[in-house]
């Protein structure tokens, strides 16, 4: 699959996280048995894409090691691949990225870009997928320290056009290049809220679909927050997931990345309605 899929609306990318410490769902999805049924039921409740990921990018968590890493994906993405999942693999390391597309993964989603790992974007090339190139400034371990910035929408158009020109120079073509602004990472809530506000800039000047992360993240935690401040639990920012893919979709968002399919899959097919006869 060089090119992107078409599903005439913006897709639903679901997420399993075989992980003991993901910031949402750690744990829950560990088991890879558990994990091939967690992903088949997402794609029954509307997923287009099952994107699987063995190593958490919350902020401040560690990096897991390469036969950590690749012991926890490939058991899951082979197993979704022979159920005719389309399967994507979250991954910043080349090598992963490699075995999960030779088991039979379709797309690579690297959050660092292509940055973390300097044989990913060959690698990649060479597999012939598309390829998710995020804004990233650094690992997750400090990246809440990397979250400054003078102008934030400049800044990400600017840094992640440098990954675009890296990836096409390294001979991923553009027409497999998907961009996502990264919210949460190296971000603090203002700076997600005004990218979020900003899709159509970022779609103008970068001239490349759009995936957007935006489920159950902290910035939602923060929009959410009753009078004493506290932010709902991860797991209770769903609706308001759904309500972003809802306005993501309408800003014309290729794809949106969620832990809950459901309601996320109702909302972009409204937004999708909305767009039609009459519009």
């Amino acid at each position: 699959m060089a090119g992107l899929p078409d599903y005439g609306r913006c897709a639903v990318m679901g997420v399993v996280n075989v992980t003991p410490d993901s910031f949402s769902d750690g744990g829950l999805w560990f088991d890879p048995a558990t994990a091939i049924k967690h992903g088949i039921d997402l794609v029954a409740t509307g997923a287009d894409i099952v994107d699987v990921g063995g190593e958490s990018t919350r902020p401040g968590a560690p990096r897991v090691d390469e036969d950590e890493e690749l012991r926890r994906v490939l058991p899951v993405v082979r197993g979704l691949a022979a159920e005719g999942v389309l399967v994507s693999v979250d991954t910043m390391r080349a090598t992963v990225a490699e075995r999960a597309v030779a088991a039979g993964a379709r797309l690579v989603n690297d959050v660092s870009g292509g940055l973390a790992d300097p044989a990913m974007v060959s690698a990649v090339a060479e597999a012939d997928v598309p390829f998710v190139v995020m804004h990233w400034r650094g690992q997750s371990i400090d990246m809440n320290n990397r979250a400054v910035y003078a102008d934030t929408v400049t800044e990400v158009v600017d840094e992640l056009r440098r990954s675009l020109d890296r990836a096409a120079a390294g001979g991923i073509g553009l027409e497999r290049i998907i961009v996502d602004p990264g919210l949460g990472f190296a971000k603090e809530t203002p700076h997600d809220l005004v990218l979020l506000n900003s899709l159509a800039r970022l779609r103008a000047e970068l001239g490349r679909p759009l995936l957007v992360a935006a489920s159950r993240k902290r910035f939602l935690g923060r929009v959410l927050a009753g009078p004493d401040g506290a932010p709902p639990p991860a797991r209770e920012r769903d609706a308001a997931t759904a309500a972003v893919s809802a306005i993501v979709a309408r800003e014309g968002a290729w794809a949106v990345r969620v832990h809950e399919v459901r309601p996320t899959a109702d909302a972009v097919r409204v937004a999708s309605a909305l767009e039609g006869p009459g519009a």
